[in-house]
């Protein structure tokens, strides 16, 4: 237990350290704008280059592994949502949004901390699989239910393009594909790129989990809806718990390989 809470309370540590900043300096939300710019566009994709470049090309392709657990996620996103439109009697555009509260983990700023630090680089692979497939489901469903919710062909035909250039242009996908090329041609950066991508590397979580701080104490929660209990149950009971048995059922994967699952 005391090596958990030395692996786990330094995140939180910064996220408390966000929301103290947050309560008592007095700055409004945008400056954080050059912060999540930082974050999104700079820092976490070099954090997703360097882990999927050191990657030898072979461990990348385990279409088996990316199926369930993309398969995992997405059984949690559509029993988040099916909560939602029953809570919401059927409103689509927030049983989607609780839908991705229900199945979205943070497999951005917490996931490759945590399983790195536990697990050690033989968790690199499938921290960067999980992490990248995830994200994709997550960006496609996301708007497209959306677009469902809304009315119009024309509309959604348009959000049909849309999806697709956000979630192939996105940063952190954009990053993760350039990795899987680097670790196909053993491309490595020179030396005094590689250093910057190493400095950017480490400060994506602490940065991210920062930020997160601050952006809980400048938007408060005013009331606990009552679906709330129900999609923390989903979050972090029903998905890791499914996606640890779908990988023990199928078997042959790397113990590892699961934990890595079960903690992303």
């Amino acid at each position: 237990m005391l090596q958990i809470l030395s692996l786990a309370l330094p995140f939180f540590g910064l996220i408390a350290l966000g929301y103290g900043a947050g309560k008592i300096v007095k700055i409004d939300e945008s400056g954080l704008r050059w912060l999540n710019t930082f974050i999104i566009y700079i820092a976490l994709p070099a954090l997703f280059f360097q882990l999927v470049s050191r990657t030898p090309i072979e461990e990348l392709a385990n279409g088996t592994y990316i199926a369930t657990t993309t398969f995992a996620t997405y059984a949690a996103f559509a029993l988040a949502f099916a909560v939602g439109a029953f809570v919401t009697r059927g409103d689509l555009a927030q049983a989607t949004m609780q839908g991705i509260a229900g199945a979205y983990s943070n497999v951005g700023y917490m996931g490759p901390g945590l399983t790195l630090a536990a697990l050690g680089p033989s968790a690199t692979v499938p921290t960067a699989l999980i992490f990248c497939f995830d994200s994709a489901l997550l960006f496609t469903l996301a708007p497209l239910m959306m677009a469902v919710a809304g009315s119009g062909e024309a509309r959604l035909s348009k959000t049909l393009l849309s999806v697709v250039k956000k979630v192939f242009l996105h940063p952190f996908i954009l990053a993760t594909l350039a990795g899987v090329l680097a670790a196909a041609t053993g491309f490595r950066p020179p030396e005094a790129i590689d250093r910057m991508l190493n400095s950017l590397m480490g400060a994506a979580a602490p940065c991210a989990l920062f930020a997160m701080g601050v952006t809980v104490a400048l938007r408060p929660l005013k009331r606990i809806p009552v679906e709330l209990p129900a999609l923390l149950t989903i979050k972090l009971v029903f998905h890791p718990l499914l996606v640890w048995l779908l990988l023990a059922w199928i078997g042959g994967f790397d113990p590892v390989w699961i934990y890595t699952a079960v903690l992303m």
